[in-house]
């Protein structure tokens, strides 16, 4: 399987939606569809996709706004941990009620830390990485040392804690237990900013200690 991964930035604090291509077929996963499904559709179309699922990392409005236009457009279910099913169904949870909206959502599948999803001819590893939020995420593929860490881990930072179901120390624990045993050379794709490495991090995230 060829893997190719490429990304999007959406929305009004620049998240990043990415999409895992599996260049053998033209199916995609769809990862995080931060904002403005229509512009993801006909990105996608124009590259002859097929999107397969939508995965969230978590339930925070600026990763879910682009949702129900894809999901709706390609008929396709929505992947979520079992643990973000409030953040995700709740305003006030998923902080969208900041922006003066209040998305409410449900996933089409729910699942659970060690899960291994296949899906596009893709292997991914659910890691559990409650601290951003309770029910965040990250996706691991083992085979092309891939990570997908959400608002977990950023390049030289990490996720703010400070909104309901966040934990700092949680955080800290997430990322020093289930996401710094992995390999160094494990290539580290946020959901802000830009690309990193395990390695990389171990070394040199100031929050991390």
């Amino acid at each position: 399987m060829n893997l190719a991964i490429r990304m999007m930035v959406l929305g009004p604090v620049q998240t990043n939606c990415f999409f895992l291509i599996n260049e053998d077929t033209k199916e995609v996963l769809v990862i995080d569809p931060a904002d403005h499904a229509q512009k993801i559709i006909e990105w996608m179309k124009s590259e002859n996709l097929k999107p397969v699922a939508i995965l969230l990392t978590h339930g925070h409005f600026d990763h879910i706004m682009g949702v129900e236009g894809i999901r709706k457009e390609y008929g396709i279910p929505v992947y979520a941990s079992r643990d973000e099913v409030d953040v995700l169904a709740k305003p006030q949870l998923n902080v969208s009620t900041m922006m003066g909206a209040y998305l409410s959502m449900k996933a089409d599948e729910l699942f659970c830390d060690g899960d291994v999803l296949e899906l596009a001819g893709m292997k991914l590893k659910v890691i559990s990485t409650p601290g951003h939020t309770i029910g965040s995420v990250c996706f691991y593929i083992e085979e092309e040392k891939v990570l997908i860490s959400g608002d977990t881990l950023f390049e030289a930072s990490v996720g703010r804690t400070d909104f309901p179901t966040g934990s700092s120390r949680q955080l800290i624990e997430s990322i020093k237990t289930r996401l710094f045993i992995l390999p160094d050379d494990t290539s580290v794709f946020p959901g802000h900013g830009g690309t990193t490495s395990i390695g990389y991090e171990k070394l040199h995230n100031p929050f991390v200690y």
